[in-house]
């Protein structure tokens, strides 16, 4: 993949959105039995968004510059987009109306995000990218994630493990559908951030290239927000953990998000984490890391 095509995001994920709402869904009669288009047509969509029909053809074949925070919101809602997909909207309508703006620079991890995540000695707890770069990491997430970081290439990334070393991942996450789902999501919506981002150009083009799960899951157009949820994992050491997450976005470190990983006290979760800690104890050295199982 050369380039991520602005006017070409706009057209496919207007266009996938619409075809999900049927005429009946959105209040509208359904006026003869043979529509030849799946879900609203445009203009059902200018009437529901007060527009007119032009101007959302004009929207929907990728011309969104210029588009006002009002129209915007009443595309939204005719759309019936979820918070995600109302943020992924205005990104592409900011880029649309900047289109020569510089990317944005890569954003390192200060020594003192390092020092907070070595503090957190019982849960585990790493630094990210919006394009699943992992840039740092305490004792317990690199023995958690042990499995995502025994490919020695670095920075890690947990795209490339959900969907190119896919009996690993299975194996690893026990909800492996979901988190293909939202590892491409996420990425749909970091596109729609900074299409200009050549290293993350070149993640989606060397997914799309080797993996036909991540090309359906990229078609799809759905975009996700870090947010906070429950994962479970199956550790190749300590078993099953059913984790509580909480991700959240750093604001004087745009684009980094730190994920941090619990289990309620007492639970077998939390028994799982504390022989995880055990574990990472006596695997772990300054030069070589956490050592793969095995």
């Amino acid at each position: 993949m050369a380039e991520i095509d602005q006017r070409t995001e706009v057209k496919e994920f207007l266009s996938s959105r619409r075809a999900r709402i049927t005429p009946e869904e959105a209040g509208l009669p359904a006026y003869g039995g043979n529509r030849r288009v799946k879900g609203l047509r445009r203009e059902e969509v200018a009437l529901l968004a007060g527009i007119s029909v032009d101007y959302y053809v004009r929207m929907e074949r990728g011309g969104l510059a210029g588009a006002s925070d009002g129209v915007l919101d009443a595309v939204a809602s005719a759309l019936r987009l979820d918070e995600a997909e109302r943020d992924h909207l205005f990104h592409l309508a900011r880029r649309s109306s900047a289109p020569g703006r510089s990317r944005r620079p890569a954003v390192p991890v200060r020594p003192a995000l390092q020092q907070v995540l070595d503090a957190m000695t019982d849960a585990p707890a790493w630094i990210c990218n919006g394009r699943y770069d992992v840039l740092a990491a305490n004792r317990l997430a690199r023995a958690l994630f042990s499995p995502v970081l025994a490919d020695p290439r670095r920075p890690a990334n947990t795209a490339r493990f959900v969907y190119l070393e896919p009996e690993a991942a299975r194996a690893f996450f026990v909800d492996h559908d979901r988190i293909a789902r939202d590892v491409a999501a996420k990425l749909r919506m970091e596109a729609g951030r900074d299409p200009d981002d050549e290293e993350l150009i070149a993640l989606v083009g060397e997914l799309s290239t080797r993996s036909e799960l991540f090309r359906r899951r990229w078609a799809s157009q759905d975009v996700r927000l870090h947010r906070s949820g429950r994962k479970s994992l199956h550790h190749p050491v300590v078993g099953r953990l059913d984790l509580d997450v909480e991700s959240l976005e750093m604001p004087a470190d745009p684009g980094l998000v730190l994920t941090v990983y619990t289990a309620p006290t007492g639970t077998v979760a939390a028994d799982g984490l504390a022989l995880l800690a055990s574990w990472a104890a006596g695997q772990e050295s300054p030069a070589t890391g956490v050592r793969a199982p095995g």
